[in-house]
């Protein structure tokens, strides 16, 4: 357990270097111990549904673990059946959607990358696809076989078809077994033209420049790293503050805390602005509450941008995502 706490640590202190890659590598690994020790074949009526289960199931368990993980999950969500009355306005709910799109592309990574590694196998599909009762379907993999093909298809994978000659079976499954891999480097050369055309998208719309991106990033990722320290420090005193002044039942030290309010509004997502320069809510949340001129307008609303519900540019995605949850 020590040691697969360490491997996260370094997992989530390079998370931006990494990024997707080891995500899919990851999960191409599980796919590949999950296919060779749990699969088996049932050769029996189940096939479809016994096959379509492992290549699916398993998909969608890490499409809710990605949204599980995402910090900007828990940022959109958190405290939002309380706004009942901004829920209603379009515009607000607009950018909620565009935020939830953001985090559907970043949890995507991994249930692709298992289905892709999975049709690229092809066990999943193969035992589904001899269980398959669609007459069309059958007639193209028994064409100019025996006459009992058919009947015995879903005994291929498991080679106990009687009356049919061995060659005949390993024509089909092989036939199967390449439809499964030309499906799987389409959906591969699909996800990586699609991902190309959103980042080109994303990047041609971007409001700033290459550099300042970069250093975006790099800001993003040392604040994040940063704000758990920080916490974790500042929680350890108060703790140990409270303990300290119960067992010697004396007055406790002060100690300075953010309110609620100020939780609050570092909790909310960033919204991107054109008149002021924030690299995020927490640093446009210092600049406001400690400039008098504009201390009075700030407790009358949350740090927000030019508009209550705009949403940011797709290329500042990567700023409210911070580390992973766990």
């Amino acid at each position: 357990m020590d040691m697969f706490k360490t491997v996260l640590k370094i997992v989530q202190k390079q998370q931006t270097s990494l990024g997707f890659g080891l995500v899919a590598l990851l999960t191409a690994g599980g796919e590949q111990i999950f296919s060779s020790v749990m699969f088996r074949c049932p050769c029996s009526n189940w096939n479809f549904s016994y096959g379509m289960v492992f290549l699916l199931v398993p998909a969608l368990a890490l499409l809710v673990l990605g949204y599980i993980m995402s910090n900007k999950t828990w940022k959109l969500f958190t405290g939002l059946c309380l706004r009942k009355s901004k829920c209603c306005h379009f515009k607000y709910f607009c950018a909620c959607g565009v935020v939830f799109f953001q985090i559907t592309t970043t949890a995507l990574v991994a249930p692709v990358s298992w289905i892709a590694v999975a049709l690229l196998n092809g066990n999943y599909f193969e035992c589904a696809m001899t269980g398959i009762n669609v007459t069309v379907f059958t007639n193209h993999l028994c064409d100019g076989k025996s006459p009992q093909c058919q009947d015995e298809l879903y005994k291929f994978p498991c080679g106990r078809a009687t009356h049919v000659p061995q060659s005949d079976s390993n024509d089909v499954l092989a036939t199967i077994r390449a439809e499964s891999q030309v499906l799987g480097w389409l959906l591969i050369a699909s996800i990586m033209v699609f991902n190309l055309l959103l980042i080109c998208v994303a990047r041609c719309n971007s409001p700033v420049s290459y550099l300042q991106l970069k250093f975006w990033r790099v800001y993003a990722q040392w604040e994040s790293d940063l704000l758990e320290s920080y916490m974790a420090d500042h929680a350890e005193k108060l703790a140990e503050r409270n303990l300290k002044s119960f067992f010697q039942q004396m007055p406790p030290e002060p100690v300075t805390t953010p309110p609620n309010q100020a939780w609050e509004k570092i909790s909310s997502l960033y919204r991107f602005s054109t008149r002021d320069q924030y690299y995020s809510i927490l640093h446009k949340y210092v600049e406001k509450c400690h400039d008098p001129a504009e201390a009075r307008d700030h407790r009358m609303s949350s740090v927000r941008s030019d508009g209550p519900d705009t949403a940011n540019p797709s290329v500042l995605a990567f700023v409210d995502e911070g580390k992973m949850m766990l």
